[in-house]
């Protein structure tokens, strides 16, 4: 398979989420153009620096070293609520909803700034090793959705994510030059919203560009599936109170659990853990 036969088709199509359902289902991933306007990428790329620089002010450049990541940015919307904006965007809501329910949460909401390094020097983390993002297999349940956005345009100079067509939903794993061998780069325009079942295997690409390479990684779960931060109490009521109730609800809202009897005898609009959550 080609690289450029990797692209789906852009949001515009009548029936691109037909398609990407397709993909998805066949192959383990989709990739849809045009998902986020242009002036929000450029908004989105300058406040990931900034944040970035609040990030290391906060936890320091030590810690986040030892934690053998490689430019990665979690809970953004501590420090920057702009990033809560991308749990409105239309085209991502319709993947949730057509793939783990319109109950689904947010397990995780990452930043990718992949600095470009000399040959040679890039460091062996987790991120660019292929991995699955959700190791549990349910018989092929679908349980965790990726949603990917590239800031960037994704090149295969400056490290775009290499994914394994139809490696998903599978019992065994692969072996690594079985991996490398079939791996495919998912080179896309900025804008492009790459979707993929989580238990696809894929890895990022080693940047040697001359420039860093953005994104930003969602990844949805079914609602009974703990999210990698408790955003609820990372983010607190208010801000959670200020936002659109469907946001709040795929920050976990309405799946939160309580901690007193004062807390479990609520009448129904106001339990922690709504019914039909799933």
């Amino acid at each position: 398979m080609k690289p450029e036969d990797t692209l789906l088709c852009c949001r515009t199509d009548a029936c691109w989420l037909a398609h990407a359902l397709d993909r998805i289902r066949d192959v383990g991933y989709a990739l849809v153009t045009g998902a986020v306007p242009q002036d929000m990428l450029i908004e989105t790329g300058n406040r990931l620096r900034i944040v970035h620089q609040r990030i290391l002010a906060d936890i320091g450049e030590d810690r986040l070293s030892r934690a053998g990541e490689l430019g990665v940015l979690r809970l953004m919307m501590k420090y920057d609520r702009f990033f809560m904006r991308y749990l409105e965007i239309p085209e991502i809501l319709a993947v949730v909803d057509a793939t783990v329910s319109p109950t689904a949460v947010l397990h995780l909401q990452n930043g990718f700034i992949l600095p470009s390094l000399p040959s040679g020097s890039t460091p062996e983390v987790f991120q660019n090793n292929f991995h699955m993002d959700f190791r549990r297999l349910l018989n092929g349940y679908l349980a965790s959705i990726n949603v990917f956005i590239a800031v960037s345009e994704f090149t295969v100079a400056n490290g775009s994510t290499l994914v394994v067509p139809g490696s998903q939903q599978k019992t065994e794993t692969p072996n690594r030059d079985y991996l490398t061998r079939n791996a495919v780069p998912l080179t896309c325009p900025p804008g492009t919203m790459i979707v993929f079942d989580s238990t696809l295997w894929h890895a990022s690409g080693r940047n040697a560009s001359g420039s860093d390479r953005l994104a930003i990684n969602h990844q949805f779960t079914r609602s009974w599936i703990k999210p990698q931060i408790d955003h609820v109490r990372a983010l607190g009521d208010g801000m959670l109170h200020s936002l659109p109730e469907r946001s709040r609800q795929l920050l976990g809202w309405y799946t939160r659990v309580v901690t007193s009897l004062e807390e479990y005898y609520q009448p129904p609009d106001k339990r922690f853990y709504r019914a039909g959550q799933g």
